[in-house]
């Protein structure tokens, strides 16, 4: 007698469509491929092209067959126009990481892909990417903006001191930074044709360490048309810069005037004498109060400049990440779980290049002599762990606290370095004593 086989199930059966309205668009540099369920229309893929009347024509169809949800791989920088036009027709589209998408092989071709992508994202197996407001987004792109030009800028710092070591005019020895006070005017001074040593070491700073008599020996050297040539060019360029940089900031300042609280008006000038090539030449530290609500600069090692490359990145609004734990994941400063048969392969972190997060070591490395509790923590996880994996660690504690004061308005207090050293010789002590209990024994302190 035959068996009576089992009938097969159907595997759709067990997952529930939950966006039965869904798209998935492929994007591309010339077009884009976009695919809808085949009960939706007789044309279920379509392609169009990259051009501004193009993209309206694909939101129109979407909308005319009753699209409401789409979902679109963030490749490059094309996926941006497509994306403002959907969303300003009222669609909620999910932007997509292609790396959660290309795990599975045989999906090679542009029609697949994007068929693929409004599978997933009907059945509701797609997470949106983080997308701050527009007014973030804004502030974002003025602050990536400044930063572009500050690494524009260094280049050119390096090809000044480049034509010096070949004119073996040594100034780089002589002083901390050839930009500052005493080497540009110095710089300036020899391109204005003086040679003298002893005359162009009386452009030295009183701040500057080393004497005028150290310094005017650092400048005798060979001086060549073709290396004053680079050296002019590289001022000119260097100075340019400069002007891009400042002009760059005054559009920030006029953006987080129009951010603030009207009542908060204060002065934007720098506060402080000193200050360095990256750092902003204005008060920034009363605006980002005004946004905020709290002052994130009162944490250890976040500088005004760093305080606003995190809050351009993550903005004010925590609520799209539900826990801490949420938040630094998507930083990628969170211990990997890398989990088989019940034993850890790998605690790594991910590979990430999320900028908030490489602010956020920043503000780490920074530490290594603060005489805070987190300067502290960042030197006993060095001496355990190695500084790569204690400025990963410490990024993470900061992070922590910048979440922390965002959602629940908490200040932030330093408790000192004596204080951490205490706190934690307590709590070893407190673990001996708790071992100890359990091998049968009995700690008694020494008199």
């Amino acid at each position: 007698m035959k068996r009576r086989s089992k009938p097969k199930k159907n595997m759709q059966e067990h997952l529930k469509q939950v966006n039965l309205y869904a798209a998935g668009i492929d994007i591309g540099s010339k077009s884009h491929f976009v695919a809808v369920s085949p009960n939706l229309d007789d044309t279920p893929v379509r392609e169009f092209s990259c051009f501004t009347i193009d993209l309206e024509h694909m939101a129109n169809w979407l909308k005319k067959i009753g699209i409401k949800t789409i979902a679109m791989e963030s490749t490059g920088v094309y996926w941006i126009p497509a994306y403002e036009i959907l969303e300003s027709r009222g669609f909620e589209v999910f932007l997509v990481n292609p790396r959660h998408l290309k795990n599975v092989p045989g999906r090679k071709t542009d029609v697949i892909d994007c068929q693929w992508l409004q599978q997933l994202h009907s059945f509701g197996l797609l997470q949106g990417a983080f997308r701050p407001s527009a007014e973030i987004c804004e502030f974002r792109a003025y602050m990536r903006q400044r930063t572009m030009l500050v690494e524009s800028s260094s280049s050119h710092i390096q090809h000044m001191q480049k034509a010096l070591r070949q004119m073996n005019l040594l100034l780089d020895n002589v002083v901390s930074d050839i930009t500052g006070k005493t080497g540009m005017k110095i710089i300036r001074s020899i391109l204005h044709g003086e040679r003298d040593p002893k005359t162009l070491a009386k452009n030295r700073d009183r701040n500057c360490k080393n004497s005028e008599e150290v310094i005017a020996k650092s400048l005798k050297g060979h001086y060549k048309k073709e290396h004053l040539f680079a050296l002019q060019q590289a001022v000119d360029l260097y100075d340019f810069y400069q002007q891009q940089i400042n002009k760059c900031e005054q559009v920030i300042v006029n953006l987080l005037g129009e951010m603030e609280n009207p009542e908060d008006i204060h002065d934007s000038s720098p506060k402080g004498k000193n200050l360095l090539k990256e750092d902003l030449q204005f008060n920034a530290r009363e605006s980002l109060l005004s946004i905020t609500g709290v002052d994130i600069t009162k944490i250890d090692g976040i500088k005004e400049t760093t305080a606003l490359k995190i809050i351009s990145e993550i903005g004010t609004d925590m609520s799209a990440w539900p826990t801490v734990k949420n938040f630094t994941s998507w930083l990628g400063l969170s211990p990997g779980n890398k989990i088989s048969g019940g034993k850890i392969l790998s605690s790594k972190t991910k590979t990430s290049a999320n900028r908030a997060a490489s602010a956020f070591r920043i503000a780490a490395y920074s530490l290594s002599k603060s005489k805070s509790a987190l300067g502290a923590f960042y030197r006993r996880k060095r001496s355990q762990l190695g500084a790569p994996k204690a400025n990963t660690a410490t990024a993470h504690k900061i992070a922590r606290l910048v979440y922390s004061m965002l959602k629940h308005g908490t200040e932030y207090i330093d408790q000192g370095q004596n204080y951490y050293e205490l706190k934690y010789r307590e709590r070893i002590i407190k673990n001996l004593h708790k071992r100890a209990k359990e091998l049968g024994f009995e700690m008694v302190p020494q008199s």
